[in-house]
């Protein structure tokens, strides 16, 4: 069983406000991984959850920025807050190296600027759409 997402539904523009606020030094880089992350997965909805955005679909928690310290953005892989049954293996393949598994549903990749953002938004944009599919499948 997992967790629904709790608390108020917020909007593209509730998470834009909720970052100018912060003035964010890699600022650029939360917007371009929001714009990846939304493109390759148009069926997920934003709110802001564990004082950074986070991406949900049909109330049920999928990625979520870390955005402090400000040195680095992670993306965190997850299937909510609850912890539930590890699978037997990853959820998804990932060829490309980007992530760092903390458990077989569970997983980071690390951003330090807009360079990085650019060099591997095609192998995200892989992670994201496989990630949000396996979920979807119930994985």
């Amino acid at each position: 069983m997992t967790k629904k997402a709790i608390g108020k539904k917020s909007s593209p523009t509730d998470v834009k406000g909720f970052l100018d606020e912060l003035n964010h030094p890699l600022r650029k880089v939360i917007d371009d991984l929001r714009g990846i992350i939304t493109s390759a997965s148009p069926d997920l909805e934003e709110n802001i959850k564990w004082n950074g955005p986070n991406f949900f679909h049909e109330g049920e928690d999928r990625i979520t920025m870390k955005i402090h310290p400000p040195t680095q953005i992670q993306l965190i892989f997850h299937r909510g807050a609850a912890v539930l049954e590890q699978p037997p293996a990853p959820l998804i393949e990932d060829n490309s190296g980007m992530l760092n598994w903390r458990g077989n549903d569970r997983a980071i990749a690390s951003f330090r600027s807009e360079a990085e953002v650019i060099k591997r938004k095609a192998a995200l944009t892989r992670v994201v759409k496989a990630w949000v599919d396996a979920l979807d499948a119930g994985n």
